[in-house]
């Protein structure tokens, strides 16, 4: 009940797909959808847009990479969101709160905060923003929209915070094959993403860089 009280930020689908929604990953032309969000959203309580679509809420989406390795993690059976338990992530993240606001940016803020709930982590990172995620094919995924970050770290030390609702290794992404089928809809999508295109280290995006291991920040 209380997830459900829990106010969200959210934009208007209308805004964000002004010429009908587009499907899947996409890593192009982010500027103006990173304007509607930071100019035109606003927060609704949870449990009143979980299964409307005519509004997306903002989900910061964190990929994690050690060199040639990314960080998988499997909802387990204590994880909240029951539709989704069992199922592997490439990605960890969650809403973004009102307190995320504090710092003037609700994307990298949300980011930096839900980054810093999900995962322990005490080496060097850079943060770029790789694209954005909108499936409709699913109950869970038609009303949330996915803001993906690639985190790229300097050690392979990272684990899971909450270990009665999440397991995570490191893994290639030849490795990983085996779970796809498995994966989250935005997972196989990122997936697909980074094994078509191998993501190249400086590519274009916003960057968030962290110099020494601090508790709240990427």
């Amino acid at each position: 009940m209380a997830a459900r009280r829990e106010e969200v930020l959210c934009v208007r689908r209308a805004e964000v797909f002004p010429d009908g929604a587009w499907h899947g990953f996409v890593g192009e032309g982010l500027e103006r959808c990173q304007r509607v969000i930071r100019e035109q959203s606003f927060f609704l309580p949870r449990g009143q847009v979980e299964d409307d679509s005519t509004y997306q809420q903002i989900i910061p989406y964190c990929v994690f990479r050690h060199g040639d390795h990314y960080f998988l993690t499997r909802r387990l059976k204590a994880s909240s969101e029951k539709r989704l338990r069992q199922q592997y992530s490439l990605g960890v993240g969650g809403h973004i709160n009102r307190t995320d606001l504090a710092g003037g940016d609700p994307i990298t803020d949300g980011m930096r905060r839900e980054w810093a709930e999900e995962v322990v982590y005490e080496g060097r990172s850079e943060a770029e923003l790789l694209g954005l995620l909108n499936d409709d094919s699913s109950p869970v995924s038609k009303v949330h929209l996915g803001v993906v970050f690639l985190i790229d770290g300097d050690s392979p030390d990272i684990a899971i915070r909450e270990t009665d609702k999440l397991s995570g290794e490191l893994l290639t992404l030849e490795d990983m094959r085996i779970h796809y089928l498995a994966m989250e809809s935005w997972s196989q999508m990122v997936y697909d993403r980074l094994l078509s295109e191998r993501v190249e280290e400086g590519g274009s995006g916003l960057r968030v860089q962290r110099q020494a291991p601090e508790p709240d920040a990427v």
